[in-house]
This record gives structure tokens, sequence and C-alpha cells, in this order.
């Protein structure tokens, strides 16, 4: 059982979730919602809705056993709240979560309290079998919508189920220190100063021993370091060449497009590593914002360009590009660990939308490079779809002379122990990537 959150009351926490969960349900994204939270709850409803929509799937089956017709909205995500935090292993003391659930819906819907008590001290009562009984239930067993499972069954018939197990827990924290301001052997020290535990898994990778708030970061505020998992640190060294046998490194003042780049960490880690010319292009205006604000905090400059990058006529100045960094809009799905709502926001036609912008920015931005150019394509997704097979379709337009796959490309990364760097390092987030060249 793990140790409360917050000390807030649990009642009030339970009221933020259950409004979250909620929302959720009717297609906003939790990152929305918990920015609307009050300050003081946010952590506390932050870290109680990604329990509760770890096990939304198990929490669903169970409300539906036990009480089949659906009650009204806020009573529901109140009762599946209190069901998905009580799926073992337990957040908290059973009869305390009991209880104040039972107060949370008190001062919502005072009548259906009784109903709310009667439902959760059966689950209790008859937990153990209602488990044994829901686990041959997929939908439930795995936490994840059906269409889902089978996608991730049929692309990777061997792994699906760790690959849906591992869905569900908590991810590490790995931190990027800024290379123009430090390596990873010292950020360590400077950590253990300030009462962190952390050791260095990479020349400037950081692993942190428990998560903690970036305001306890030594000069993160100052731009000495970042979050990013290890997993999405592979963009930048891939593309300017540092870690690729046969692959010359970019020269200084190379001509780089971070196209949907986004909240900006690719972008500050390219910038880190090499002095560049380096356009930062969004289709967002305000998630552009995010970008600039990532690049003041770490002292870095590069040109901004709201604009979708599939329109070139819109935005680009007829100058080729030395190298381009495509990390496309995707589902997600390899990083659902981190934002367990995306695979109850999704939808099957969402990933055959997302896989025509995909190659419609892949085939727009290609003509931009230079010849002997190159390009990296990335997504945070495990569905082939999204990775091998849409390079795959992206070489066969281009023909064998028009584009190259480095056999060296990474390709699809599993967030599976297996796959980890070490036995020593947990594997980082779901991701694929290929580096294509231009002839």
């Amino acid at each position: 059982m793990s140790s409360s959150p917050t000390s807030l009351p649990l009642a009030r926490l339970l009221g933020h979730t259950a409004d979250a969960l909620a929302a959720v349900r009717a297609g906003r994204s939790l990152t929305e919602v918990l920015a609307s939270v009050p300050a003081e709850a946010r952590a506390g409803t932050q870290a109680l809705s990604f329990d509760t929509l770890r096990r939304l799937g198990a929490a669903n089956a169970a409300r539906a056993r036990l009480a089949p017709k659906t009650p009204p909205a806020e009573v529901d995500a109140l009762l599946t709240t209190a069901l998905a935090l009580l799926w073992p292993p337990e957040v908290y003391a059973p009869h305390v979560l009991v209880d104040q659930a039972v107060k949370a819906v008190r001062k919502r819907s005072p009548n259906a309290a009784g109903f709310v008590n009667a439902v959760l001290r059966r689950f209790l009562r008859e937990r153990d079998q209602l488990v044994a009984d829901l686990q041959r239930d997929p939908v439930a067993a795995y936490s994840h919508p059906a269409w889902w499972i089978e996608r991730v069954r049929q692309d990777w018939p061997e792994q699906w189920s760790a690959l849906l197990r591992a869905a569900n827990e908590r991810p590490p924290m790995t931190l990027r220190v800024n290379a123009r301001r430090g390596d990873a052997a010292g950020y360590v020290r400077r950590l253990a100063d300030a009462g962190l535990a952390a050791r260095a898994i990479g020349p400037h990778a950081v692993l942190l021993e428990q998560p903690a708030p970036v305001t306890q970061l030594p000069g993160f505020a100052d731009g000495d370091v970042s979050v990013q998992d290890l997993s999405a640190q592979r963009a930048a060294p891939l593309l300017l060449g540092l870690e690729v046998p046969g692959v010359a490194p970019l020269p200084a003042g190379a001509r780089v497009l971070d196209a949907c780049a986004a909240p900006g960490g690719k972008t500050a880690h390219l910038l880190e590593l090499a002095d560049l010319e380096l356009v930062a292009l969004d289709a967002d205006p305000q998630r552009l914002g995010r970008v600039r604000e990532t690049l003041d905090r770490l002292g870095l400059q590069a040109e901004l360009k709201a604009a979708d990058g599939r329109r070139v006529a819109d935005w680009w100045d007829g100058r080729p590009f030395d190298a381009i960094l495509l990390d496309a809009p995707c589902s997600a799905s390899g990083v659902v660990r981190r934002h367990p709502d995306a695979r109850w926001l999704r939808r099957p036609a969402d990933v055959a939308q997302l896989v025509k912008v995909q190659a419609g920015l892949l085939d727009a931005l290609w003509p931009l490079l230079k010849p002997g150019g190159r390009l990296v394509y990335a997504t945070c997704s495990l569905f082939k779809a999204e990775g091998a097979h849409q390079v795959d379709a992206f070489l066969q337009r281009q023909g064998a002379q028009g584009a190259r796959l480095d056999p060296a490309s990474p390709g699809h990364l599993l967030p599976l122990a297996d796959n980890a760097p070490s036995d020593q390092v947990p594997p980082g987030d779901g991701f694929y990537y290929a580096l294509l060249h231009k002839p």
C-alpha cells in the first residue's frame, strides 16, 4: 500500500479525481483538466487520477458487475474512482477509502451516499472472487480499450501482454543535463548535495531513484537540467550523427529543421549538443510558446515558426536544410504510462488519420533536404502503422534512388526490461526512430 500523495483531505481529492475522470470520459485531456485544479490539490489529484486511469478497465467492469444500472454521471465517476483505488494493490487502507468516498459523494449527491457505501463494501467482501473473475476480460485485466489490445497483439504477438502490463507501471524520472553546463557525473553530485539519490546512465542522462518536483532539482530554473525520458534523448544524437557508425557529425552552423517541435525538449537537446541554425516549427501557436519558454530557460536560440509543416509555401524561405527532425504527431501509444488518459481518449479512426498526417509530413518535408542530407522520423508509438510500416511505405514511394534507410536506425524501441540499456537501467518509453538519407 502506498502512502498518501498529499496531506489534503482525501474526500476533497477524490472529488477532484472524479471530476478529472468525468472530463476524460467526455474527451478532454488530463493535462488540460489538471491545469484547472487548485494548485494545492493538483499533485494529489494527478497521482490519484493516474492510478484511476491505469485501472479504469477493471473499475468499469467491477462497477458494471456490482451496479448494472449506470448511476448518474457524477455519482458514477466517484464510484468508479473509488473502485479503481480499491483494486489491488491498494492505494489507501480500504476502510479509509470507503469512508472518504462516501463523504465525497455526500457533498455532491447526498441521496446516493448509501448506494455508494453499499457497493464499495460489497466489493471489499467479494473482491478476491471479483478480481479473479474479471481477469478473464482482457479490458479489465489490462485496462486498455479492446481495439487497442488487439492492435498491440497483432503488432507484437510475442510481447503484447508484457507491453500492456508495462503501460500500467509508474515510469522512471530521467533527466538530461545541459551539455553546455555540465555532465551527468557532476550533476549526480549536485543532486546528492541536495539530498536526492540518482545515478548517471549516460554522458548527460541521469536517473533519479525517486521522482521529485522540478523545483527540487538543482539549477533547473537556470537551465542546467531538463526532464526527458531516455528514449526521447536518442533523437538529437541520432540526427547530429554522434552515435551512428559511418555517419559524419553535422558541421557547426548546419541548417536544421525541427518539425512538430513543441514542447521543445528535442529542440533544446539539439542546441545543447551543437551550434546550429535551427528552425523550430509547430502547427499550434500556443504549444510553440512552450518551445520559447524551454529555450529561454536553457539560454538557447532558435527561429520559431507557427505553421503546418505540410503547407510548405506558408513558412519555408526556400533555403534547404542539412537535416530534419520529424517527431510526428502520433497516438502516443508508447508513452501511456506517462499519459494514462491517452488510451481512453483515442479511437481506432484516430490512428488512421494520424498515419495520413505522418505520410503527408514526410512527403512535404523530404524535398526540403539538401542532397546528402538526413531526416530522422520519430514517433512515441508502439503501433507499426506509425513506425516501421509508415517508413516502409515512404521508401516505396521514393524508390531505390530517392531515399535510403540507415541500417543503424533504432527502429521500434519497446518499453520492456529486455530492451533496456542494461540490467541497472529501466527501459525508456516506447518510440520509433528511422534515420533516412537523401542521395
